[in-house]
Protein backbone atom coordinates (compact mmCIF):
# COMPACT_ATOMS: atom_id res chain seq x y z
CA UNK A 1 0.00 0.00 0.00
CA UNK A 2 1.37 3.40 -0.98
CA UNK A 3 1.98 6.01 1.69
CA UNK A 4 -0.16 9.12 1.84
CA UNK A 5 1.49 12.15 0.23
CA UNK A 6 1.67 15.66 1.68
CA UNK A 7 2.62 18.70 -0.39
CA UNK A 8 4.10 21.61 1.56
CA UNK A 9 4.48 24.93 -0.24
CA UNK A 10 7.15 27.04 1.42
CA UNK A 11 8.99 24.06 2.91
CA UNK A 12 12.21 26.09 3.26
CA UNK A 13 10.56 28.61 5.59
CA UNK A 14 10.43 28.40 9.37
CA UNK A 15 6.96 26.86 9.51
CA UNK A 16 7.37 24.64 6.45
CA UNK A 17 10.62 23.15 7.70
CA UNK A 18 9.19 22.45 11.16
CA UNK A 19 6.09 20.92 9.58
CA UNK A 20 8.30 18.62 7.51
CA UNK A 21 10.11 17.57 10.70
CA UNK A 22 6.81 16.90 12.47
CA UNK A 23 5.32 14.85 9.65
CA UNK A 24 8.49 12.80 9.20
CA UNK A 25 8.56 12.03 12.93
CA UNK A 26 4.85 11.42 13.49
CA UNK A 27 3.43 9.94 10.28
CA UNK A 28 4.42 7.49 7.58
CA UNK A 29 3.51 10.00 4.84
CA UNK A 30 5.79 10.93 1.97
CA UNK A 31 6.62 14.63 2.14
CA UNK A 32 6.87 16.68 -1.04
CA UNK A 33 8.23 20.18 -0.57
CA UNK A 34 7.72 22.99 -3.04
CA UNK A 35 10.15 25.91 -3.20
CA UNK A 36 11.56 28.40 -5.65
CA UNK A 37 14.89 27.46 -7.23
CA UNK A 38 16.56 30.43 -5.49
CA UNK A 39 15.18 29.74 -2.01
CA UNK A 40 17.87 29.39 0.69
CA UNK A 41 18.04 25.88 2.13
CA UNK A 42 19.35 26.76 5.63
CA UNK A 43 16.16 25.67 7.40
CA UNK A 44 16.18 22.22 5.82
CA UNK A 45 19.95 21.66 5.84
CA UNK A 46 19.49 18.81 8.32
CA UNK A 47 17.23 17.06 5.79
CA UNK A 48 19.34 17.48 2.64
CA UNK A 49 20.90 14.01 2.82
CA UNK A 50 17.38 12.48 2.77
CA UNK A 51 15.81 14.65 0.09
CA UNK A 52 15.21 12.91 -3.27
CA UNK A 53 16.92 9.77 -1.91
CA UNK A 54 13.83 7.57 -1.64
CA UNK A 55 13.66 8.39 2.07
CA UNK A 56 10.15 9.89 2.30
CA UNK A 57 11.04 13.49 1.51
CA UNK A 58 11.25 15.08 -1.93
CA UNK A 59 11.95 18.58 -3.20
CA UNK A 60 10.30 20.21 -6.22
CA UNK A 61 10.84 23.61 -7.81
CA UNK A 62 7.91 25.84 -8.69
CA UNK A 63 6.76 29.42 -8.22
CA UNK A 64 3.39 30.75 -7.03
CA UNK A 65 3.58 33.31 -9.83
CA UNK A 66 3.85 30.60 -12.52
CA UNK A 67 0.70 28.51 -13.01
CA UNK A 68 2.34 25.98 -15.32
CA UNK A 69 5.01 25.12 -12.75
CA UNK A 70 2.34 24.56 -10.08
CA UNK A 71 0.21 22.48 -12.43
CA UNK A 72 3.20 20.28 -13.28
CA UNK A 73 4.02 19.58 -9.61
CA UNK A 74 0.40 18.92 -8.63
CA UNK A 75 -0.04 16.42 -11.46
CA UNK A 76 3.29 14.76 -10.66
CA UNK A 77 2.74 14.44 -6.90
CA UNK A 78 -1.07 13.98 -6.73
CA UNK A 79 -1.11 14.90 -3.02
CA UNK A 80 -3.54 13.64 -0.39
CA UNK A 81 -2.82 16.66 1.83
CA UNK A 82 -1.72 20.18 0.91
CA UNK A 83 -0.27 22.69 3.34
CA UNK A 84 -0.13 26.04 1.55
CA UNK A 85 2.38 28.03 3.62
CA UNK A 86 4.37 29.83 0.92
CA UNK A 87 3.89 33.60 0.82
CA UNK A 88 5.58 36.96 0.83
CA UNK A 89 5.26 36.92 4.59
CA UNK A 90 7.00 40.09 5.79
CA UNK A 91 4.54 42.87 6.74
CA UNK A 92 7.25 45.57 6.76
CA UNK A 93 8.44 44.59 3.27
CA UNK A 94 4.90 44.76 1.94
CA UNK A 95 4.85 48.55 2.36
CA UNK A 96 7.67 48.90 -0.18
CA UNK A 97 6.68 45.91 -2.37
CA UNK A 98 2.87 45.90 -2.33
CA UNK A 99 2.38 44.62 -5.89
CA UNK A 100 4.66 41.63 -5.38
CA UNK A 101 2.97 40.89 -2.04
CA UNK A 102 -0.54 41.00 -3.50
CA UNK A 103 0.33 38.93 -6.56
CA UNK A 104 2.27 36.25 -4.67
CA UNK A 105 -0.22 35.86 -1.85
CA UNK A 106 -3.61 36.31 -3.51
CA UNK A 107 -3.05 35.28 -7.12
CA UNK A 108 -0.50 32.67 -6.06
CA UNK A 109 -3.06 31.03 -3.81
CA UNK A 110 -5.61 31.14 -6.61
CA UNK A 111 -3.16 29.54 -9.07
CA UNK A 112 -2.37 26.72 -6.65
CA UNK A 113 -6.02 25.99 -5.89
CA UNK A 114 -6.90 26.10 -9.59
CA UNK A 115 -4.12 23.62 -10.33
CA UNK A 116 -5.46 21.31 -7.61
CA UNK A 117 -9.05 21.76 -8.85
CA UNK A 118 -8.17 20.80 -12.42
CA UNK A 119 -6.00 17.81 -11.53
CA UNK A 120 -7.87 14.58 -12.25
CA UNK A 121 -8.47 11.83 -9.70
CA UNK A 122 -7.39 13.70 -6.59
CA UNK A 123 -9.43 15.22 -3.77
CA UNK A 124 -6.86 16.44 -1.26
CA UNK A 125 -7.47 18.02 2.12
CA UNK A 126 -6.07 21.53 1.74
CA UNK A 127 -4.85 23.93 4.39
CA UNK A 128 -4.64 27.56 3.28
CA UNK A 129 -2.61 29.62 5.72
CA UNK A 130 -4.05 33.09 6.16
CA UNK A 131 -2.92 35.27 9.10
CA UNK A 132 -4.13 37.04 12.21
CA UNK A 133 -2.96 40.22 10.45
CA UNK A 134 -6.31 40.20 8.58
CA UNK A 135 -7.95 41.57 11.74
CA UNK A 136 -5.54 44.51 11.90
CA UNK A 137 -6.51 47.31 14.24
CA UNK A 138 -9.07 45.80 16.60
CA UNK A 139 -10.88 47.95 19.21
CA UNK A 140 -10.25 46.80 22.76
CA UNK A 141 -13.95 46.04 23.30
CA UNK A 142 -13.73 43.37 20.55
CA UNK A 143 -11.07 41.35 22.40
CA UNK A 144 -10.41 38.47 22.38
CA UNK A 145 -10.63 38.20 18.60
CA UNK A 146 -12.93 35.45 17.36
CA UNK A 147 -13.37 34.24 13.78
CA UNK A 148 -16.26 36.62 13.06
CA UNK A 149 -14.35 39.78 13.99
CA UNK A 150 -14.44 42.19 11.00
CA UNK A 151 -11.28 42.43 8.91
CA UNK A 152 -9.41 45.74 9.25
CA UNK A 153 -6.02 45.06 7.63
CA UNK A 154 -3.18 47.43 8.53
CA UNK A 155 -0.61 46.64 5.81
CA UNK A 156 -0.46 45.48 2.18
CA UNK A 157 0.57 42.09 3.61
CA UNK A 158 -2.58 41.98 5.73
CA UNK A 159 -4.69 42.96 2.72
CA UNK A 160 -3.08 40.14 0.74
CA UNK A 161 -3.97 37.68 3.50
CA UNK A 162 -7.59 38.84 3.44
CA UNK A 163 -7.53 37.88 -0.24
CA UNK A 164 -5.82 34.57 0.55
CA UNK A 165 -8.47 33.82 3.17
CA UNK A 166 -11.37 34.59 0.83
CA UNK A 167 -9.89 32.74 -2.16
CA UNK A 168 -9.57 29.61 -0.03
CA UNK A 169 -13.14 29.82 1.20
CA UNK A 170 -14.39 30.55 -2.31
CA UNK A 171 -12.82 27.37 -3.68
CA UNK A 172 -14.46 25.34 -0.92
CA UNK A 173 -17.89 26.82 -1.59
CA UNK A 174 -17.73 27.02 -5.39
CA UNK A 175 -15.99 23.76 -6.24
CA UNK A 176 -16.40 21.62 -3.15
CA UNK A 177 -12.66 21.46 -2.55
CA UNK A 178 -11.71 20.44 0.99
CA UNK A 179 -10.13 23.77 1.80
CA UNK A 180 -9.75 25.04 5.36
CA UNK A 181 -8.28 28.38 6.32
CA UNK A 182 -6.31 29.32 9.44
CA UNK A 183 -5.60 32.72 10.94
CA UNK A 184 -2.46 31.93 12.94
CA UNK A 185 -1.45 34.48 15.55
CA UNK A 186 2.21 35.21 16.32
CA UNK A 187 4.25 32.00 16.25
CA UNK A 188 7.99 31.85 16.58
CA UNK A 189 10.95 29.76 17.62
CA UNK A 190 14.12 28.38 16.03
CA UNK A 191 14.57 29.32 12.33
CA UNK A 192 12.42 32.45 12.63
CA UNK A 193 13.41 35.01 9.98
CA UNK A 194 15.34 37.99 11.28
CA UNK A 195 12.88 40.49 9.80
CA UNK A 196 10.49 39.71 12.68
CA UNK A 197 10.86 41.62 15.95
CA UNK A 198 11.61 38.82 18.41
CA UNK A 199 14.06 37.15 16.03
CA UNK A 200 16.00 40.28 15.16
CA UNK A 201 16.22 41.06 18.89
CA UNK A 202 17.55 37.57 19.63
CA UNK A 203 20.01 37.84 16.77
CA UNK A 204 21.26 41.23 17.95
CA UNK A 205 21.68 39.89 21.50
CA UNK A 206 23.70 36.92 20.22
CA UNK A 207 25.89 39.25 18.16
CA UNK A 208 26.38 41.57 21.15
CA UNK A 209 27.42 38.61 23.31
CA UNK A 210 30.14 37.80 20.76
CA UNK A 211 31.26 41.46 20.45
CA UNK A 212 30.20 41.63 16.81
CA UNK A 213 28.16 44.82 17.28
CA UNK A 214 27.93 47.49 20.02
CA UNK A 215 25.62 46.66 22.97
CA UNK A 216 22.66 48.54 21.47
CA UNK A 217 19.50 46.79 20.28
CA UNK A 218 17.74 48.63 17.46
CA UNK A 219 13.94 48.49 17.83
CA UNK A 220 10.69 49.67 16.27
CA UNK A 221 7.28 49.96 17.94
CA UNK A 222 7.48 48.26 21.34
CA UNK A 223 3.92 48.89 22.52
CA UNK A 224 2.02 46.43 20.30
CA UNK A 225 0.37 43.57 22.19
CA UNK A 226 1.04 40.09 20.83
CA UNK A 227 -0.09 36.59 21.79
CA UNK A 228 2.82 34.19 21.49
CA UNK A 229 2.93 30.55 20.46
CA UNK A 230 5.70 28.19 19.48
CA UNK A 231 6.14 27.15 15.84
CA UNK A 232 6.32 23.51 16.97
CA UNK A 233 2.86 23.85 18.51
CA UNK A 234 1.67 25.57 15.34
CA UNK A 235 2.67 22.72 13.01
CA UNK A 236 1.03 20.20 15.33
CA UNK A 237 -2.16 22.28 15.00
CA UNK A 238 -1.85 22.21 11.21
CA UNK A 239 -1.52 18.42 11.23
CA UNK A 240 -4.63 18.13 13.41
CA UNK A 241 -6.47 20.56 11.13
CA UNK A 242 -6.24 18.18 8.16
CA UNK A 243 -6.65 14.90 10.06
CA UNK A 244 -9.29 15.56 12.75
CA UNK A 245 -12.65 15.64 10.95
CA UNK A 246 -11.69 18.23 8.30
CA UNK A 247 -14.68 20.34 7.22
CA UNK A 248 -14.51 22.08 3.83
CA UNK A 249 -14.86 25.85 4.02
CA UNK A 250 -14.16 26.15 7.74
CA UNK A 251 -11.85 28.84 9.12
CA UNK A 252 -10.12 28.92 12.48
CA UNK A 253 -8.13 31.22 14.72
CA UNK A 254 -5.08 29.45 16.15
CA UNK A 255 -2.70 30.94 18.69
CA UNK A 256 -1.04 30.74 22.05
CA UNK A 257 -2.34 31.60 25.49
CA UNK A 258 0.40 33.99 26.66
CA UNK A 259 0.28 37.63 25.64
CA UNK A 260 2.52 40.60 26.35
CA UNK A 261 3.83 43.70 24.61
CA UNK A 262 6.82 43.68 22.31
CA UNK A 263 8.66 45.63 25.02
CA UNK A 264 7.97 42.93 27.62
CA UNK A 265 9.10 40.25 25.20
CA UNK A 266 12.33 42.18 24.59
CA UNK A 267 12.89 42.62 28.33
CA UNK A 268 12.58 38.86 28.74
CA UNK A 269 15.10 38.15 25.98
CA UNK A 270 17.55 40.64 27.47
CA UNK A 271 17.18 38.97 30.88
CA UNK A 272 18.54 35.77 29.30
CA UNK A 273 21.68 37.48 27.99
CA UNK A 274 25.15 37.17 29.43
CA UNK A 275 25.51 40.92 28.79
CA UNK A 276 22.13 42.03 30.10
CA UNK A 277 23.66 44.78 32.26
CA UNK A 278 25.36 46.41 29.26
CA UNK A 279 22.56 46.36 26.70
CA UNK A 280 20.79 49.57 25.73
CA UNK A 281 17.73 50.06 23.51
CA UNK A 282 17.49 52.53 20.65
CA UNK A 283 14.48 53.25 18.41
CA UNK A 284 15.33 52.97 14.72
CA UNK A 285 12.80 54.92 12.58
CA UNK A 286 13.42 52.47 9.71
CA UNK A 287 11.86 49.72 11.84
CA UNK A 288 8.56 51.54 12.33
CA UNK A 289 5.56 50.67 10.16
CA UNK A 290 3.28 53.43 8.83
CA UNK A 291 0.41 51.69 10.66
CA UNK A 292 0.43 48.71 13.03
CA UNK A 293 -1.90 45.99 14.29
CA UNK A 294 -1.47 46.78 17.96
CA UNK A 295 -3.83 44.39 19.82
CA UNK A 296 -3.49 40.73 18.85
CA UNK A 297 -5.29 38.54 21.40
CA UNK A 298 -7.16 35.56 19.92
CA UNK A 299 -10.15 33.51 20.94
CA UNK A 300 -9.17 29.99 19.82
CA UNK A 301 -12.19 28.23 21.32
CA UNK A 302 -13.55 27.12 17.94
CA UNK A 303 -10.44 25.22 16.89
CA UNK A 304 -9.79 23.81 20.36
CA UNK A 305 -13.36 22.51 20.60
CA UNK A 306 -13.14 21.00 17.12
CA UNK A 307 -9.70 19.36 17.31
CA UNK A 308 -8.67 19.18 20.96
CA UNK A 309 -5.48 21.13 20.19
CA UNK A 310 -3.98 23.29 22.92
CA UNK A 311 -0.52 24.91 23.01
CA UNK A 312 2.03 23.00 25.06
CA UNK A 313 5.34 24.90 24.82
CA UNK A 314 5.76 27.86 27.17
CA UNK A 315 6.67 31.39 26.11
CA UNK A 316 9.83 31.14 28.21
CA UNK A 317 10.94 27.94 26.46
CA UNK A 318 10.22 29.39 23.04
CA UNK A 319 12.28 32.51 23.71
CA UNK A 320 15.13 30.47 25.18
CA UNK A 321 15.20 28.20 22.12
CA UNK A 322 15.05 31.19 19.75
CA UNK A 323 18.02 32.85 21.46
CA UNK A 324 19.97 29.57 21.48
CA UNK A 325 19.26 29.21 17.75
CA UNK A 326 20.87 32.58 17.04
CA UNK A 327 23.75 31.91 19.43
CA UNK A 328 24.56 28.71 17.54
CA UNK A 329 24.46 30.50 14.20
CA UNK A 330 26.71 33.30 15.44
CA UNK A 331 29.09 30.77 17.03
CA UNK A 332 29.34 28.90 13.72
CA UNK A 333 31.05 31.92 12.18
CA UNK A 334 28.20 33.07 9.94
CA UNK A 335 28.10 36.72 8.94
CA UNK A 336 24.85 38.68 9.09
CA UNK A 337 23.32 41.96 8.14
CA UNK A 338 22.56 43.89 11.34
CA UNK A 339 18.94 44.45 10.37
Amino acid sequence: MNNKKALITGITGMVGSHLADYLLDNTDWDIHGLCRWRSPLNNISHLLSRINSEDRIYQHYADLRDYQSLQHIVEKVKPDYVFHLAAQSYPKTSFTSPDDTLDTNINGTSRLLEALHHCNKIDPVIHVCSSSEVFGRVPEEHLPINEECPFHPASPYAISKVGTDLVGRYHAEAYGQKVMTTRMFTHTGPRRGDVFAESTFAKQIAMIEHDMIPPVIKVGNLESMRTWSDVRDAVRAYYMLVTVNPIAGEYYNIGGSYHCTIREMLDHLISLSTKKRDIKIEVDPERLRPIDADLQIPDTTKFTNHSGWVPEISFEQTMKDLLEYWRSRVLSGEHFLTR
